[in-house]
């Protein structure tokens, strides 16, 4: 087996057309880290299309708490309570105290008295090394402006390395995570020809060509643009690509939502 991952989800927060930014990350030994999971339980329904057993999902980097990010979290603890199916959560101190006080409020009080055993919450700090499986992570903070955020440096058995940049624009302060590594994965709101219409930069985001100037410059091999309006979905691939691609050297992908990316 490869390590892969999963792209449940592609979307921004607004998006209805197709799932919030969340996936699964698979290492070539079988272990499956899902982060995030969205804003609903569309997080199961993702899960089944992808082929993937939620009650295999036994870790979960949660990187920041809004909606789209976080609710779907919210089912997972659920099923995992209900079913009683171990579930570890990773993620800083906020995220966890929102996740706990949710689920003693929405959930069963014979569930939420689960939280802690069959939940296990596990708070992660700046720097923090975390081993999942075979999977080797150092979590960061990546200096957010608007919501306290995580983001993530992975090293893959065979000694691939995966970057998670979380969902807003690049802190140089990040850099010793993100330089010369395998796969980028950055948030692209929109393309910038399209930036007057989805108004990126005045909601804290990237548009495609800042996010492959960042990959060029840090010299990475692969780029993921993820995180994206969902209004052009019909065009999103090709103009999203073709933009990154005139200032970007490496490989471009802009993914389907359920699509499966090789970590080569």
């Amino acid at each position: 087996m490869d390590n892969q991952i999963t792209i449940l989800g592609t979307g921004n927060a607004q998006a209805t057309h197709c799932y919030n930014t969340c996936f699964v990350v698979r290492s070539s030994g079988g272990h499956l880290l899902l982060v995030d999971a969205g804003g609903g339980n569309g997080i199961l329904l993702q899960l089944e299309k992808a082929g993937i057993d939620w009650r295999d999902i036994h870790d979960l980097y949660v990187t920041h708490a809004h909606t789209d990010h976080i609710l779907g979290v919210v089912w997972m603890m659920r099923m995992a309570l209900q079913k009683q199916n171990h579930l570890r959560i990773y993620s800083h101190r906020k995220v966890l105290d929102i996740l706990v006080y949710l689920s003693q409020q929405l959930l069963p009080r014979k569930q939420s008295d689960r939280m802690g055993t069959i939940v296990e919450m596990i708070e992660v700090h700046d720097g923090d090394h975390l081993t999942i499986g075979d999977m080797q992570m150092q979590a960061f903070d990546i200096h957010s402006t608007k919501e306290k955020q995580f983001g993530f440096a992975m090293t893959l058995p065979g000694g691939v390395r995966l970057t998670c940049l979380g969902d807003e624009p690049y802190s140089e302060e990040n850099e010793r995570y993100a330089r010369g590594v395998d796969w980028l994965m950055s948030e692209a709101f929109c393309v910038y020809d399209d930036r007057e219409r989805f108004k990126p930069y005045e909601k804290h985001h990237s548009t495609a060509i800042d996010a492959a100037r960042l990959a060029q410059q840090l010299n990475v091999r692969n780029l993921i643009l993820y995180h994206t309006e969902d209004k052009t979905l019909d065009t999103r691939r090709q103009r999203y690509a073709a933009e990154a691609q005139s200032a970007f050297d490496g490989r471009v992908i802009v993914p389907d939502d359920l699509e499966v990316i090789v970590l080569e």
